[in-house]
């Protein structure tokens, strides 16, 4: 039924987009399903042309959508969009804090108000706290940077935004399909980028074809978005093929986790923000592990409880689903939860670089928006109306490139030998945007907090009242999060306490609450091909296997040896991802190569 639903989603849609004025000679076209037999030639892909493709239904996908509607409109001229995204539906993959600062929204649709955008919960309250093992010390507002400064900002659902995004984008004529993974950069034969296919489905774990075998589509354009997220797995790809990394540092991440609970309304503080240092990634003034957490009081009665770990921490011990679950106990968390049920969970990666690490935006046919380029803000805490404004800005200069020419949309053809389009005026206007202004004056905080946690905040003060980016140096991260895991022989193994069922939970419990679900299908994390005696050979005897912690929803474990002349082997629950990306970023060598798995499967994240 899900594959029926699908294509009958993406057939009403195209037949009725078919139909409007100026769209006559487009054609329509229903996925071709097929059964395979062993040995049997898969058939071609179907395809079909738009001006714009975007890659990702988040805010920066969505905001590009909407904004290139918005000045076509404007112009009086057609502009094809069509944007997939691989979450069942528009927002299911969407996992943020959120403190939401309206900035940009306040830019796309001055009357979001009036059109009823979810954003309800005005915050009343910061507070931030540095923690011992059972104390708490306030930090006084008025030391607070003010980045930190949540005045005139809300606590939202980043999904439910995007799902609204989704509706304001559907209505102003941007072809929506959510269901339907990019899995392949499609390329002209000058090497500039045509659009992208999805991901064939219906494929058996042994990789033969299925009775439900259906082939990707091909979704070709004169410009294509990726707007992916943290560590898009095509994005990945068009920085190599394109070299975009180039002269920029490598980019750290950090790993978020989060659970909602649902509290009774006598202890509920509508708009109450809460963020925490110290226990328990920092025990010391020169703790070097980056992270801290948050609380968010959302109306009517929730709380958005958060646990961010820097991945370039050193000890292969670490979990950072134990620690998130070990700091739930502190007596200031504690009393916040009483009487509470946790109702979700969930993980996600983030970018941390900042503005030393975005890297080239542009190449030949696309660019890169939102969190697939790395615009979060680490001291704000903040991503999302960054990837907001990046994907508004993207818009407007693709839609300067494109307003003079022939649109797919009036029925012109995609010639594969005309020009590329021209979008790099994305890069420039990026440069000149707030985005950059606001990124460029914290660019080295991050950074110093590898000198430990009390330099860090003396020098994020530092930063964020007096130097404000102008410094002429710059704290550079200059390996990747996986090469900064130390042998497991230098570390000191850590103990966790076992979950008391109340505050927290053992790992699969807390996984049935994110809603994950993959059809059978074969396994969407692949070791890459010459590294694929590294898991036994390196990662379990030199680190003591540090996918079996890092992982926040147990993909990864090693057997007992016993069917490899005792040596263990890695086991791969694909099934449990929920997309977080964190394997292909910390795993020793980045041994894991992430790629998507048949649209519609992973988290279903309905209130993250």
């Amino acid at each position: 039924f899900f594959f029926f639903d699908r294509s009958f989603m993406a057939a009403a849609c195209l037949l009725r987009r078919a139909v409007l004025p100026l769209r006559s000679a487009r054609t329509p076209f229903l996925a071709s399903y097929s059964t395979a037999s062993e040995g049997e030639e898969l058939p071609p892909r179907e395809s079909m042309d738009y001006d714009v493709v975007i890659v990702g239904g988040g805010p920066s996908g969505l905001g590009a959508g909407i904004r290139l509607k918005q000045l076509a409109k404007a112009a009086n001229k057609e502009i094809s969009v069509c944007l997939i995204d691989k979450g069942a539906q528009i927002g299911s993959h969407i996992l943020s804090g959120n403190v939401f600062e309206p900035h940009a929204l306040d830019e796309l649709f001055p009357n979001w108000k009036e059109l009823g955008a979810p954003l309800e919960t005005k915050v009343t309250k910061d507070a931030f706290y540095l923690l011992s093992e059972t104390k708490s010390f306030g930090i006084p507002h008025f030391l607070f940077p003010k980045e930190l400064n949540n005045d005139k900002n809300y606590i939202i659902s980043l999904s439910k935004l995007c799902q609204w995004l989704g509706k304001q984008a559907e209505e102003l004529g941007v072809d929506l399909f959510p269901g339907f993974a990019a899995s392949d950069v499609l390329y002209r034969a000058d090497g500039a980028v045509e659009g992208v296919a999805t991901k064939d489905v219906g494929i058996g774990k042994d990789g033969k074809p299925k009775d439900t075998f259906a082939r990707g589509m091909a979704l070709r354009a004169k410009t294509t978005l990726f707007a992916e997220g943290c560590r898009g797995s095509l994005s990945e790809s068009l920085m190599k093929n394109f070299n975009l990394r180039d002269g920029v540092p490598p980019q750290t991440y950090g790993l978020g986790l989060k659970e909602i609970w649902e509290i009774p309304e006598e202890n509920h503080k509508p708009g109450y923000v809460q963020h925490t240092l110290g226990f328990p990634l920092q025990n010391s003034a020169f703790a070097k592990t980056f992270g801290g957490t948050f609380m968010y009081h959302m109306k009517p009665n929730l709380v958005l409880v958060g646990f961010v770990v820097g991945l370039d921490y050193t000890n292969p011990y670490l979990s950072p689903y134990e620690e998130f679950q070990r700091w739930k106990h502190h007596p200031l968390i504690a009393k916040q939860l009483e009487g509470g049920t946790c109702v979700a969970y969930g993980a996600r990666c983030l970018n941390e670089g900042g503005y030393n690490t975005i890297p080239k935006l542009t190449f030949p046919g696309g660019a890169l928006i939102g969190c697939s380029a790395g615009f979060l803000n680490s001291v704000k805490i903040k991503g999302s109306h960054t990837a907001l404004k990046s994907g508004m800005v993207a818009a407007e200069s693709v839609f300067e490139a494109l307003k003079d020419q022939p649109s797919i949309a009036e029925g012109n053809a995609l010639e594969s030998s005309a020009p590329v389009v021209d979008v790099s005026g994305y890069e420039e206007a990026m440069r000149k945007s707030w985005v950059y202004d606001e990124l460029r004056a914290v660019r080295n905080c991050h950074g110093s907090f590898q000198f430990g946690l009390v330099p860090g905040l003396m020098y994020t003060g530092l930063s964020a009242y007096v130097l404000r980016g102008r410094e002429p140096w710059t704290f550079a991260h200059t390996k990747k999060d996986s090469d900064c895991t130390l042998p497991a022989a230098q570390c000191k193994p850590i103990e966790y306490p076992k979950p008391d069922g109340k505050l927290s939970f053992d790992l699969l419990t807390n996984l049935s609450r994110s809603g994950t679900n993959h059809e059978e299908q074969p396994s969407h994390l692949k070791v890459k091909p010459d590294l694929k005696d590294f898991p036994s050979t390196v990662s379990l005897p030199v680190y003591a296997g540090p996918e079996q912690r890092f992982c926040p929803a147990r993909v990864y474990e090693y057997s007992d040896g016993s069917e490899a002349n005792g040596v263990p082997q890695l086991i791969i629950n694909n099934q449990n991802c929920v997309h977080c990306k964190c394997c292909s970023i910390k795993t020793p060598k980045e041994y894991i190569n992430w790629t998507v798995p048949e649209g519609g499967g992973g988290p279903n994240y309905e209130n993250m």
